[in-house]
């Protein structure tokens, strides 16, 4: 029973299902005592109620499974994920996006995206990154770049970049990288 919460109909059909499962206890509405009456209506409630808490439970667990499915993508997509600030700072990243750079997650957090650019493309990167940040409603900037590894080793960047904005409407980067030099030498399957 995967219905939608569309108000006084699905309000209707909670009613008749709970009433269908009382059927046997239904007073007579005639002959009946008003607390009698009152009890049935209480227990109609109550299985109201039981029925839409198993619903609520059935979305929620369904809901977890969608979430940890969208996130393992996230987690071990072949891209670079990369969620930065309006000083440029990261905020967020997946384990690629860790892995290309060659840092621990957690050291990157706060660090500055522009660390890893190779210098020969830091003022492409910072008139994209300016550029971006002042048009909220542009259309996603692709650039190609040289980044720099922790260890030091240069790669070819593509870089996907998209404006969003948060829940407090703080602007937001939205990078998303892929190793050029790894597909290049990646065998053919």
């Amino acid at each position: 029973m995967n219905q939608k919460w569309d108000g006084i109909e699905r309000r209707q059909s909670l009613r008749a299902e709970a009433e269908a499962i009382l059927g046997s206890l239904s007073p007579n509405q005639m002959a009946a005592h008003p607390s009698e009456i009152l009890m049935h209506e209480l227990l109609v409630h109550k299985v109201e109620l039981e029925m839409q808490n198993e619903e609520l439970r059935r979305t929620h667990a369904e809901l977890e499974r969608v979430r940890d499915h969208y996130y393992d993508l996230y987690e071990f997509a072949p891209v670079g994920y990369f969620i930065l600030n309006r000083k440029g700072l990261i905020t967020e990243t997946n384990l690629k996006g860790a892995a290309f750079l060659g840092v621990d997650r957690a050291k990157l957090i706060n660090q500055r995206f522009s660390k890893y650019i190779a210098e020969q493309d830091q003022d492409r990167w910072y008139r994209l990154f300016l550029n971006i940040m002042d048009h909220p409603k542009g259309k996603p900037l692709i650039l190609g770049l040289a980044l720099i590894r922790a260890d030091g080793t240069q790669f070819s960047g593509h870089l996907d970049c998209l404006h969003k904005e948060d829940t407090d409407a703080l602007p937001l980067l939205r990078v998303a990288l892929t190793d050029l030099t790894v597909e290049n030498n990646e065998p053919n399957l």
